[in-house]
């Protein structure tokens, strides 16, 4: 990275990002060291959900704002997965498997980030495995906590559709017997 004061703002927000504020700010020093700077213009799309090539890299937010939204149902509205602030962390799981992206992220605002690809990442494994570890555990850790929420959010989605699910049943069974006391009364 280039300037010294850039270098120790990043690794200080690496130390307090959500997904890796385990680690010590020397860890954090390597890491960033690893990484590439990156300017991005504001309404730039970064990567694009499905994207299957470029997806070895995650970023750290160093400044401004990252919108990362899906395609949802596949009705062409995009669902708001998050907003990304500065000390944030996007693009782990393309660094960690490879595979095509699972959300579009494009800049709100002007960007400042740090890149940090795979083959960094390697690098990192084998001149200093034990900071390469403690980072892929914390960003496992990471994964593990959204994963976690998406279940908690998956289960209330759920409990609200047999809650409707029962809500139409009831409707449905209603309107069957007005209808059916309409053609008596007629009839």
């Amino acid at each position: 990275m280039a300037s010294v004061n850039l270098r120790e703002e990043a690794a200080l927000m690496l130390t307090r990002s959500s997904v890796v504020a385990e680690l010590e700010i020397h860890d954090a020093r390597i890491i960033v060291d690893a990484m590439r700077p990156m300017a991005v213009r504001a309404g730039t799309v970064i990567m694009r959900e499905g994207q299957d090539d470029d997806v070895d890299y995650m970023a750290l937010v160093l400044e401004g704002q990252v919108r990362a939204e899906s395609s949802g149902m596949g009705d062409g509205n995009e669902v708001v997965i998050s907003v990304i602030d500065a000390g944030q962390l996007f693009g782990e799981m393309g660094l960690i498997d490879g595979s095509p992206r699972s959300a579009t992220c494009t800049a709100l605002t002007d960007l400042k980030l740090a890149m940090l690809t795979r083959k960094a990442l390697r690098g990192l494994v084998e001149v200093q495995p034990g900071v390469a570890a403690r980072l892929m555990l914390s960003i496992s850790r990471g994964l593990a906590d959204r994963l976690r929420e998406s279940n908690r959010r998956l289960r209330t989605l759920s409990q609200i559709s047999r809650a409707m699910q029962a809500e139409l049943g009831t409707t449905h069974a209603l309107n069957k017997r007005l209808l059916a006391e309409k053609a008596r009364t007629k009839g």
